[in-house]
């Protein structure tokens, strides 16, 4: 499969198991959950087809491990704007995350934090090198620090999505750290 399909297929995926099941006729259990042949037989049905060995491809070839194959049913590891329970367990997260951006939203972000926007949680990369392909999607990216470790000994929950994504409720401006 060429990469073009394979990001093609990846965007379906994630626009489906993420945010508009139901634009195909699918439902995802409360945990996210879909059985495979469902997905692949109701994308069929609305003119997108792929097989089953390319959507295996597609989510072990994920660059960001967006998804999840298990017992023969697929979901989204996180980002969700559909409510979903995934039941990741709280984690202590390392003393320092980082959250990838682009200029822009700086403004808000100083003044609220950062917000799940539209999805569940904020999103928090162990590593500036990952939070800066996350914010580069947007444009010029910028990567801010976010002290986790203090929010965490402050009371607040982490969550470890099984990608290595953290995930929050909020991040308060106060536990960020802006560059220059």
């Amino acid at each position: 499969m060429d990469a073009r399909r394979e990001t093609r297929i990846s965007k379906y995926l994630s626009r489906h198991l993420r945010h508009d099941p139901g634009r195909i006729g699918i439902s995802l259990d409360p945990h996210g959950w879909v059985d495979v042949d469902v997905l692949i037989a109701a994308a069929a049905a609305h003119g997108f087809t792929f097989s089953h060995a390319e959507l295996i491809q597609v989510v072990r070839a994920n660059d960001k491990q967006r998804f999840a194959v298990v017992d023969g049913r697929i979901r989204a590891n996180q980002g969700h704007t559909v409510p979903v329970d995934l039941g990741l367990p709280t984690a202590v997260p390392p003393e320092y995350l980082f959250h990838g951006t682009v200029a822009r939203y700086l403004p808000a972000i100083r003044a609220e934090g950062l917000r799940p926007m539209h999805r569940h949680a904020v999103h928090l990369s162990p590593d500036r090198e990952t939070a800066l392909r996350v914010g580069a999607r947007r444009g010029t990216a910028v990567v801010l620090s976010v002290h986790s470790g203090a929010m965490h000994r402050s009371g607040r929950e982490f969550r470890l999505s099984v990608n290595g994504v953290w995930l929050v409720d909020h991040v308060p401006a106060s536990f960020l750290r802006f560059p220059g």
